[in-house]
């Protein structure tokens, strides 16, 4: 059975809030690569597209880009704490310095996961940057490198995050009523 939401999500955070902050992300991880460059910025699909994007536009240094597709949702608004990976990295991570772009880090599974994955590969480095931390509903503590905003339990769409394949395509982050 399908769940009605709204057509527009209540505005969370207006479209130039959203990018001035992404703008002062990339500031902060160009002053940390600087020197470290070539370094690999791995975006994780689906939710990070948009994100990533104007993050990586923003740093102006030399960059690898590669990308990672996981779940962890199977089309259910709550994790299943199963995570699986959809598309794998297309080059070695080994010896480089990696950032892994994230959208929003709540449970911490699908970064757990992610961080032993990578780890693993043996890269020089590791840091993480997301555009949402849930601090409150992390199930262990984590560095997390490069924060964008530290929101509540708020169920956010737009930016490229959606709710069941819908409002990928704001330009805001909206909140929609958190699904069942």
């Amino acid at each position: 059975m399908a769940i009605e939401r709204p057509d527009n999500p209540r505005c969370l955070i207006p479209e130039e809030r959203l990018r001035s902050r992404v703008r002062e992300l990339a500031r902060e991880i160009e002053e940390h690569y600087q020197g470290k460059e070539p370094f690999v910025a791995v975006c994780v699909l689906k939710g990070s597209f948009v994100f990533f994007s104007d993050l990586i536009r923003g740093v102006d240094l030399p960059m690898n880009c590669d990308f990672l597709g996981v779940t962890s949702y199977s089309n259910r608004p709550k994790q299943s704490g199963e995570v699986k990976i959809t598309l794998d990295l297309a080059s070695s991570v080994a010896g480089k310095h990696v950032l892994l772009v994230e959208d929003v880090i709540d449970s911490g599974t699908t970064l757990q996961y992610l961080m032993r994955s990578l780890e693993a590969r043996k890269p020089a480095s590791l840091k993480v940057c997301t555009l949402f931390l849930k601090p409150h509903t992390l199930r262990a503590p984590y560095e997390i490198d490069f924060v964008g905003f530290q929101i509540g339990d708020e169920y956010v769409v737009g930016y490229g995050i959606d709710y069941q394949d819908r409002y990928r395509g704001l330009s805001y982050i909206g909140a929609v009523e958190r699904p069942l």
